[in-house]
This record gives C-alpha cells, structure tokens and sequence, in this order.
C-alpha cells in the first residue's frame, strides 16, 4: 500500500457560493514509502491546495486521500494522520511559538505526551540533524530566515512523522539558505528514509527529486523523472514555467547547432558535454 493515495479528488473553496473555486479537479496519484516527489506548478496551480490534504488541514469536496490507508475525512483519525505527515511552510515565523528553540521543538511531542526522557531525546537528535544544536538556548526571534527555517523542520522531526510535506519552504530564503535546506532535505531523505513531498517553484530544486508532479489548474499535467520532466521545456513554459538554468542553455545551444543529449539536466553534465567528456544520461 501506497503511504499517501488519492483518488479522484476535487476541491473547491465557496462551494456552492458565488465566486467558487476550483483547485483541485478530480487529482488521482500515489505516493511510496520513501518517494521523494517534488511538485511544480504555476501560482493557482493547486499545489499549497494538495500540500494541505496531505495532513488534513483541507478535506475533499469529493474524491478520497488516503494516508497510510487513513481517510482523511475519518474525524476520529486526524491526529493519527498529522503524526504520519508533518508539515513546513512557506514562513516559519508561523510555526515556531516559544521563547526558545529547544522548548519550539519539544512543543510537538509534549502535546503528544510522549514522556519526558523521550522528548528530550527526540529533542536533541532533530537539532543535531539540522545542525543547530548550538542554537538550543536560543530565542527564535534572533535567528536568521535559513535558521528559522532549520527549526521549523526540527520540530516535524522531533514528531516522528514517517513524510514531511514542504510548501514552498525556501520560498523565503536568500541563494544560500535555499541551497541549505534543500541539503537537509536531501540528507533527511537518504540517510533516513523520509518520504518528502517538496512543492517548489524554484526548479534546481525540483531537479534534486526522484519524480516531479506538475500541476496545471488543479489537473496532473505530467508524472515522470525529473530527466524525463525537464526534456518538456516548451511545454513547461506553455504552463507558465520555467526550467533549471542548465537546461535553458542545453536548448539554446541545440539550437544553435551543438550537438548535446537532449536529457541533460545539471550543470556538471552542461560542462562535461561541452568539454567532450560525456556526463547525461543518454544522447540524442
């Protein structure tokens, strides 16, 4: 059994209303144990729509999402879903609530009862992975956008939850904070099997995914590789788009006449193509 299943689900804000809206139209997908899934998609898209039925902060106007074999709409059910996906938003100011970091991540557990020793332990091994355990004294309010954010996703871990959901989580963020979190995402994924659901507009970080979703009016427009995704650049950019800067040379210069595999993704395989030493997957 897939950890998250949907099945022909819709969702519509004011249903019934004037102005209603569809974000969501008849979504069926599934997502594995241990799946890294990155989800692209224009503003209205629906992607922030699918990041909150995943833990049931939004519920279907019809269709199902199931997590873990849980139906979201089971009332009864909600806390066992939301300790089964956690989830890190756009802006952490929105997540983090005490005066200091350690008490921030030991928040979830506490409310959990999970014993004292325990939450100590589940405490200081989720600062540890996201490298702030220096910060532990710290008040968040004295922290930097990155390091913020860095506590918002030691809070998740400390739950114990078996996927973590990030909507648009470096969204906020400078180059460098991006590039930080996104190898802590990456980490969190390899070393300890984390299945993440990472909803981004920033496609080298999308490119870091096992598959991309792409969404289009609340509709799965595409469903591969992030290699097979990205060969779509037109498309892409039909859907209002963009594509990882590696890419957008690959193509100018295919066009211009050099000869380069049309599935080079990163920019090491861009240089190695252009220096003749190969590097993508396939050619032409």
């Amino acid at each position: 059994m897939a950890l998250i299943e949907i099945e022909h689900l819709s969702h519509v804000y004011h249903a019934g209303e004037e102005g209603e809206q569809t974000a969501l139209d008849d979504l069926s997908l599934s997502i594995e144990r241990g799946e890294f899934v990155a989800v692209l998609g224009s503003n209205g898209s629906g992607k922030s729509t699918l990041a909150k039925h995943l833990n049931a902060l939004l519920l279907p106007t019809s269709g199902a999402c199931r997590i873990d074999g849980i139906d979201t709409r089971e009332e009864a059910d909600v806390w066992r879903i939301r300790q089964k996906v956690g989830m890190v938003f756009q802006n952490p100011d929105n997540q983090l609530i005490a005066a200091v970091v350690e008490d921030d991540v030991a928040f979830g557990p506490e409310n959990l009862g999970v014993p004292s020793a325990e939450i100590r332990r589940r405490v200081d091994e989720a600062l540890k992975a996201v490298n702030m355990t220096e910060f532990r004294s710290y008040a968040p309010h004295l922290l930097s956008g990155g390091q913020k954010q860095r506590i918002a996703i030691a809070g998740t871990l400390a739950m114990q939850t078996e996927a973590i959901v990030f909507d648009e989580a470096t969204a906020m963020l400078d180059p460098e904070g991006r590039a930080e979190i996104l190898s802590i995402v990456q980490r969190l994924h390899e070393e300890q099997g984390i299945t993440v659901v990472y909803i981004t507009h920033f496609m080298e970080e999308a490119a870091a995914a096992d598959r991309i979703l792409v969404l289009d009016h609340g509709r799965l427009v595409m469903d591969a590789p992030p290699r097979e995704v990205f060969r779509h650049a037109r498309e892409l950019r039909a859907l209002g788009l963009e594509v990882p800067l590696a890419v957008e040379l690959r193509d100018r210069l295919r066009a211009a006449g050099v000869a380069l595999p049309e599935d080079l993704l990163t920019p090491a395989e861009l240089v190695a193509a252009l220096s003749g030493k190969g590097g993508a997957a396939s050619g032409d």
